[in-house]
């Protein structure tokens, strides 16, 4: 799901047929109002160039703007994690869920959003269930975060495929942060962020590239990437 924009431009793109552009008159002045196109270019530009606060904004003005599409924003998740609102992360995806129900990746960010707010025992309680996924190692990494399987593991079942290498070494390290075990968490992250998995990991490749840069920019013994 999480390097496929696809699903997301074309709902945007459905909605945008029924919009006319909106005049606003701000000191004698008509301005067209921002589409949602736009803003959606803008705040995941923003994120991949590490401003988190102004992707983050972005995107609330998307919502705000359409909120239709806002059970589709799952980059509106993930720069919110990083922005620290872990609580607004969490309901974004829980809201994707809605229409992307089988997706292992947003049941993991998920996870990651409650166990920053409170403890990865109740993320892991509150893990949300998903449908067939039969990306590799998806089934691996879910099981990683219900708690029934091992690190080790994952990464048998990634095999030799730069995909299933590059989601196994991303979810690892996302699940070690979560635990608060951030050695093991700059380890897998760095792998991830590795330029050879970047046809592979598409958007997520840059997620990896963007949080190797905040864990390297953290001051020792704060655990939550500073943007």
């Amino acid at each position: 799901m999480f390097n496929r924009f696809r699903f997301l431009r074309v709902g945007i793109a459905a909605v945008e047929l029924s919009i006319v552009a909106s005049l606003v008159i701000v000191s004698s002045q008509i301005l067209v109002a921002q589409q949602p196109r736009e803003l959606l270019d803008r705040a995941v530009t923003d994120f991949e160039r590490g401003r988190i606060a102004e992707s983050a904004a972005g995107f609330d003005a998307l919502i705000k703007l359409r909120p239709d599409v806002a059970p589709q924003l799952w980059q509106r998740g993930i720069t919110l994690y990083y922005a620290g609102r872990f609580a607004d992360c969490r309901a974004q995806f829980e809201s994707h869920r809605t229409v992307n129900p089988n997706d292992v990746e947003n049941a993991a960010w998920h996870f990651l959003c409650v166990a920053r707010a409170e403890s990865a025992a109740k993320a892991r309680a509150a893990l949300l269930p998903v449908g067939p996924d039969a990306r590799v190692p998806m089934r691996q990494v879910y099981d990683l975060f219900r708690g029934v399987l091992t690190p080790e593991a994952v990464l048998k079942a990634a095999g030799s495929q730069a995909s299933g290498q590059f989601y196994a070494e991303l979810y690892l390290g996302l699940y070690f942060e979560a635990l608060g075990d951030d050695s093991r968490a700059l380890e897998h992250i760095t792998a991830a962020a590795a330029d050879r998995f970047a046809a592979a990991g598409g958007y997520m490749h840059t997620v990896a590239k963007v949080h190797l840069g905040l864990l390297q920019q953290r001051p020792p013994g704060v655990r939550q990437p500073t943007p």
